[in-house]
């Protein structure tokens, strides 16, 4: 049986870090940033983690 593909968006959207965790981009930092405050826009350049619920999923699309 051939091998199963990664989902090529995930590759793009997903970094699994050293200790296993799916580490991921914040939404809502691509434009239209003067409506947003300074605190907010700040917050939103760093990285997050994948939420534990959607952890099993994330994993499903990158065959991991």
């Amino acid at each position: 049986m051939p091998k199963m593909k990664s989902n090529s968006a995930a590759k793009k959207r997903f970094k699994i870090t050293a200790t296993g965790k799916i580490s991921r981009r914040r939404a809502f930092h691509r434009h239209i940033l003067m409506g947003k405050s300074a605190k907010r826009r700040r917050r939103l350049c760093h990285d997050a983690f994948v939420a534990a619920s959607d952890v099993p999923n994330v994993r499903y699309l990158l065959n991991v």
